[in-house]
């Protein structure tokens, strides 16, 4: 097994190098590729990620999907694993993705817990040892069978937001789908710039505008009014 990690960015100088040293140092030389995709950063996230040795991709459109996508383009391993900027990876990521291979699953995610301590966060942590599409995201990184991220397509561009939900539900039409049982850590930040039932609110507010079907472009729209995205 040999695999591609791809990492869509948009200004996030601020964990950028940290992720791509512990992909490295976990990784070894399983990885093939460690592609940072950027959507127009006007911070050093290009800059650093370079420093760090990651190949650097202008994406020509930005967007989480297009930027993915275009990605997954210049990988040359057989696993595609994609990964958001703020995580921190677990170090067994290389071994963990091989098992669930052998075990017959084509993709797969890790269950996650926050960085930090707020109790009703590691209740929404809790939430993801369970197989239901609400507590799945793209967090919690996601591996792909480069065969059947071929087979769907890729991402759907046309989802603004919830391109990862959208994914997975197309997956586990197709194969066999992996929540492997560890963590990977992820930044509270947007918990941090706005109360938790707040957040709560517009995730199930993005969610049955999903589910319902409603376009895209308006779910994210909708999304963005609802909070605060400073940090």
């Amino acid at each position: 097994m040999t695999l591609s990690v791809i990492i869509p960015t948009f200004n996030e100088a601020r964990h950028i190098g940290t992720l791509l040293r512990e992909l490295q140092t976990f990784g070894g030389a399983d990885v093939v590729d460690l592609l940072v995709v950027d959507g127009g950063s006007t911070d050093q996230t290009v800059a650093l990620a370079r420093q760090a040795g990651a190949r650097v991709l202008l994406a020509p459109r930005p967007g989480r999907p297009q930027q993915m996508n275009y990605g997954a383009g210049f990988a040359t391993g057989d696993v595609l694993y994609f990964v958001h900027a703020d995580v921190q990876v677990n170090p067994d990521f290389v071994s963990d993705i091989r098992e669930a291979l052998r075990n017959g699953y084509e993709a797969g995610c890790y269950r996650f817990r926050f960085a930090s301590s707020h109790p009703l966060l590691r209740l929404n942590s809790y939430g993801t040892r369970f197989p239901g599409l609400m507590s799945r995201g793209g967090d919690q990184t996601l591996f792909v069978t480069r065969d059947l991220f071929t087979r769907l397509s890729g991402f759907n561009e046309r989802y603004v937001v919830m391109e990862d939900f959208d994914i997975i539900i197309r997956i586990r039409k197709m194969a066999r789908f992996c929540i492997i049982p560890k963590d990977v850590i992820v930044s509270a930040r947007k918990y941090e710039v706005n109360s938790w039932l707040r957040v709560q609110i517009a995730n199930l507010t993005a969610f049955t505008m999903f589910f319902m079907k409603i376009a895209p472009v308006r779910i994210a729209r909708t999304y963005s009014r609802m909070l605060n995205h400073r940090g």
